[in-house]
């Protein structure tokens, strides 16, 4: 289950992506991840999320901390 976090946190992934210039097939290949498993990701439809792991990871690719991809309030939890 990808929860409203998850989806602030993917969603945060995908705007420094881009705003450093780094594709989808680039930022598989950092990860040691399939490019579609990027893609599924981004897109939302298949459940699919980052590991903490994967955001320690993209803090170094992105010379920021892991806290920067987190949101600065908690969110509302999510209606079932």
């Amino acid at each position: 289950m990808v929860t409203a976090v998850d989806k602030y946190v993917i969603a945060r992934i995908k705007e420094m992506r881009i705003e450093q210039g780094i594709t989808q097939p680039a930022l598989a290949n950092a990860l040691d991840l399939s490019y579609g498993f990027i893609g599924k990701i981004e897109s939302g439809k298949y459940g699919k999320k980052y590991s903490v792991a994967q955001l320690n990871e993209l803090a170094t690719l992105f010379g920021c901390s892991p806290r920067d991809f987190l949101p600065e309030r908690p969110l509302k939890k999510d209606k079932k």
